[in-house]
Formats: structure tokens, sequence, C-alpha cells
């Protein structure tokens, strides 16, 4: 897509068939505080487009819902003749380091200076490098990472004029990180592990809760997508049944289709459907805040009121980066919330899920007028 002349980073070389592991021979640093597991690196191609791209591609409008190579080929071959003109002057399409768990991370660690690392396999291609890369760039522990002869996926990020995001994922010729892969010593000495619901990758989830229970670690999970949950709503109300899951992010699209059939389907019901079985549970509500429940307590907080959304892509990720940031420091429910509107609020003003330089001193002074407390980042 053309968009590669945004990444001005040195490309790290990669080591095949093996984690990516440090040089120095003195004793290992201490163990990530948080740590993601996605199954599959992932290159995000983000471009601002007209609606007549959005009509012309398989699925639903809005949402996120995988395609075949040939589809994310046409998809992105298709693009340069819909940019959209941007007043801003902000550069149309760009090419990152993607997927919802890497932009958690990649959020905690850069704009709130947890130690934050991820598991996940990428392929030894270009747009491997262009992952690790930009992964390191922004301070997240690779150790976890597992390197394989092949191709890494990638996704077509669609966003329209209203900052509305469309998913096109193309996993299926990706490489992956298998459940057997998973062992002990991935999260030994963590507190928290970040997931995402996708049935495709079910196996892994399930593997990677099992060992984070085993180990004391604290289990995060996002529900992906309407799609996701509309199409296996079972398997996943299965997993929450479990008691397992601690805390659960849900946007209110997500939510209504959790609870489908009931008579409640509004947001606040299915808060309460979550609450029943995670110690947190949140609904994020777009432009309207979010509601959040721990306990006995629910608590409502409305979105930063000055953020035009130029893209919409990130905001839940970069949500639940300032909300864990808010739990790992022992912030009440109602912070955590306000952190999570702030970091939401910083990734939506500008293009792509990675959250630049002056967005994050934007939402440092959001934090700093709101009583918030600020990161200690030692850079």
């Amino acid at each position: 897509m053309g968009a590669e002349g945004e990444l001005r980073r040195p490309l790290l070389p990669l080591h095949l068939s093996r984690p990516v592991r440090s040089n120095d021979a003195q004793s290992p640093p201490p163990p990530p505080v948080v740590i993601g597991l996605q199954p599959v690196a992932l290159i995000d191609h983000v471009a601002r487009v007209d609606c007549s791209l959005l009509d012309r591609i398989p699925g639903d409008r809005g949402g996120s819902q995988q395609v075949a190579a040939e589809d994310l080929n046409h998809i992105l071959n298709e693009v340069n003749a819909h940019i959209l003109p941007d007043p801003n002057k902000l550069p149309p399409l760009i090419t990152i380091a993607g997927g919802s768990v890497a932009n958690t991370i990649r959020g905690m660690a850069a704009g709130f200076g947890v130690s934050s690392g991820i598991i996940t396999a990428c392929g030894d291609d270009e747009q491997g490098h262009l992952f690790i890369n930009g992964m390191s760039f922004s301070g997240v522990d690779l150790s976890r990472v597992r390197i394989k002869n092949g191709s890494t996926g990638q996704c077509a990020c669609l966003v329209d004029a209203d900052g509305n995001r469309t998913m096109r994922p193309c996993l299926s010729s990706a490489v992956k990180l298998q459940a057997d892969e998973l062992n002990t010593e991935d999260l030994r000495g963590a507190k928290w592990l970040v997931l995402r619901y996708a049935f495709v990758n079910l196996e892994q989830i399930k593997a990677a809760i099992g060992i984070a229970k085993q180990e004391g670690v604290s289990v995060s999970i996002d529900l992906a997508s309407f799609e996701m949950v509309r199409d296996y709503r079972s398997d996943l109300i299965d997993l929450l049944e479990t008691g397992n899951i601690d805390l659960c992010f849900a946007n209110e699209n997500e939510a209504k289709e959790l609870v489908s059939g009931e008579s409640n389907v509004d947001p606040e019901a299915a808060l309460c459907f979550l609450a029943k079985h995670c110690k947190w549970a949140v609904v994020t509500l777009g432009s309207k805040g979010c509601i959040a429940k721990h306990g006995s307590e629910v608590v409502r907080v409305p979105a930063i009121g000055d953020t035009h959304a130029i893209d919409a892509t990130g905001a839940g990720d970069l949500f639940a980066s300032g909300f864990l940031y808010g739990l790992v420091k022992g912030l009440s429910l109602e912070d955590c919330c306000k952190v999570g509107s702030c970091s939401g609020g910083s990734v939506v003003r500008s293009l792509g899920g990675e959250v630049r330089p002056e967005n994050w001193q934007w939402m440092y002074k959001e934090m700093q007028s709101k009583g918030l407390l600020l990161p200690d980042m030692k850079n």
C-alpha cells in the first residue's frame, strides 16, 4: 500500500525457529507485569477511504471479518483509488504492527510505562520485520515471540469520513502459535494476561488461561467484534461460565449481541451478565463513555468531551491499556475508567492503532486535569 515510508525505524534482524531472546549474559530482567497473547502477529494497513469501497467489500460495514488472501489483495489494490482527502494533512495510509492485543500491550509499554510483553508468532518476511521493529520501538518485551518460516498476518483497516473503521484480516496463510507451544515460562511472574476472544484461537486461549490460573495470573479478555460474539456466542458463554476470566471488555454492539434473545438487550443488562462471571466488567459506549461493574459497585464515566475521532481503530484496545494501568496501580474503578477514557481518546486523534507522541502528551494533560495518577515514565 506504499505506507512503509511512515516507518523510519531500523529493522531488527529476524532469527528463525526460536523466540526473540536478549544476548545479555547477565541475570535475566524481571518478567513483564502484563503479557498479551496474540497467536498470529499482524500488520495493519490503515487507510481513510470513501464509502463506495466499503460497500463493495465482503461482510458488514463497521465490524471485523476474516477474508481470503485474494480478497485482501483486491482491497489493498483498490485503496489508492478511494483515498479520502485530509484537510489536516495526515498521512492517507500507514502500515504498522497491529492486532487488538498488540495495540493494548504497546499502549501499556509506550504510554504508561508498564513493563509489557507479547506472546505471538510471526513470519520471517518483510511484514514480520515490521511487526518486530514496531513493537520493539515501543518498548514491548519480545522474548516470547516465536519466529517461523512463512508469512505474517495482515489486515486492511478501512476508515470512513466519520472515523468508523471496518477491519478485514487475512490470517489463512499466516504462521501461528499453537496451543502446545505455550508453557509456564511464558507467564511466570506476570500479573495480567491479555486476551482477545476468537473462536479460531479458542484452543490457544484455553491453554493460556489454564497456565495463567496455575501461575496466579489474572486474565483479561476483549470480546473482539459483534460478529465474533454473534457467530460463536455459546462458546463464549461457556468460556465466561468457567469463572476464569477476571476482567471482560465489550463495546456496545458486542454487549447487545451477548444478551441477544433475552428480554433486555441494553448495555446495562450485558454488564450485569458479565459481572456474574467476571470480577470486573466493562462496556464501552463510544461517545457516551463507559459503564463498569466490580462487585456491587457500578460506575458510569463520560467520554472525553472534546475529542474528534479521526479513526476509531484501536479505541477499545487503548481504553483497555488505560484501565489495566489503573488496576496495576490500584486505582478505584471510576479512576480506571477515567484513565481508559483518556487513553482511548488519545488514539482516535490520528490514523491507526498506534498513539503518536503528541497524542500521548494530550493524554497526560487530560489525566492531570482530572487529578489522575500520571505514569512514571523512565524516558
